[in-house]
């Protein structure tokens, strides 16, 4: 419940209704404020995405769900502009930082100018701050603005992150799949479909699996990042998405991608070929059928008036498929007062 009362403290906020003048001229530039705020930020539309079924409905129950968590003309961000403009247009990297100073990391620009890449951060987005109140809605907001200051691409937009922030990007990549085409997950990442990173609604996590793509970048001398990426690309497999990719930085630790292995992922994650997504069908059909399987247990359990298993394996349904069972979770939720 404390993270429930943490988001909640901040999600009141009125938007701004102007867009801000970004800079046009080429380079970096620091203390950018943006003042248009999105309904993709709103705090209803954090919590449909972001939670799972019961805990949104908690948080509904208790707090009202109108206002955004942000002020938006409040915030600076860092942003690189990238010297020449591709004939494709701009693309955009919409970058999560794990300090409260957000900066483009060392060797970073030259990639940027060659694929004609836009990077925006936020500042006071570090570790040390809420994911759901801050540092994601902090993301999508500029990622909207920028898409719509510089005329980018739609399918050439990406979250990204480093360490703690990469792991927020890949929460960010799979509720937001409308938004970011894909993810750059830099030394760091965690499994899907946990209490900690809840699976979308349906519509979302359908979207995520046919169109997301993902590259995993991580030292080989980290071997706490790189076990968590072994689980966090399992997780993908069993929940369907297979356009996932990754590099391996030979002697080197924990630390941001080099030129040479930024240059190589952006190259992936922008190539507008569509993935084979084999088998597809027949993953999805298997967790349809486990979900099916369990939903039908809670309802024998339920007939047989065992309310407390029923309320427990609701819970395990809850956590496990997140928001891809919502509208039964909440039907069965509404059957065990």
């Amino acid at each position: 419940m404390k993270l429930l009362a943490a988001f909640m403290a901040s999600a009141a906020i009125a938007a701004s209704s102007t867009f801000a003048t970004t800079p046009t001229q080429p380079g970096l530039h620091t203390g950018v404020v943006l003042t248009e705020s999105s309904p993709l930020a709103s705090t209803a539309e954090i919590v449909r995405r972001t939670f799972s079924p019961l805990t949104a409905a908690r948080i509904a129950a208790a707090h009202s769900l109108a206002g955004r968590p942000i002020d938006i003309a409040h915030e600076t961000f860092t942003l690189y502009v990238p010297e020449h403009r591709l004939a494709q247009g701009y693309a955009l990297l919409v970058f999560v930082p794990p300090t409260e100073v957000a900066k483009v990391p060392p060797g970073w620009t030259s990639v940027l100018d060659d694929k004609g890449v836009v990077f925006v951060s936020a500042e006071r987005s570090g570790n040390d701050t809420k994911v759901e109140s801050r540092r994601l809605p902090l993301a999508v907001i500029a990622a909207q603005q920028l898409m719509h200051d510089y005329d980018v691409d739609p399918s050439r937009v990406l979250v990204g992150g480093f360490s703690g922030g990469s792991r927020v990007a890949l929460r960010i990549a799979l509720a937001y799949p409308d938004v970011f085409r894909g993810a750059l997950l830099n030394s760091d990442s965690d499994p899907i479909g946990t209490t900690a990173i809840p699976l979308p609604p349906p519509d979302l996590m359908r979207r995520f699996q046919d169109s997301s793509r993902l590259y995993y970048v991580t030292g080989a001398l980290d071997p706490g990042a790189r076990n968590m990426q072994a689980a966090s690309e399992t997780s993908l497999q069993s929940w369907c998405v297979s356009d996932f990719h990754d590099t391996t930085m030979w002697h080197t630790g924990h630390a941001t991608a080099d030129e040479r292995t930024l240059s190589l992922a952006l190259d992936i994650l922008l190539d507008p070929a569509p993935a084979k997504r084999e088998g597809l069908a027949e993953c999805r059909a298997r967790v349809e059928h486990e979900m099916a399987s369990q939903i039908q247990h809670i309802e024998a359990l339920m007939a047989s008036g065992d309310r407390t298993s029923a309320r427990q394996a609701l819970t395990d349904l809850d956590t496990k498929f997140g928001g891809l069972a919502a509208a039964q979770i909440l039907a069965l939720q509404r059957k065990l007062p």
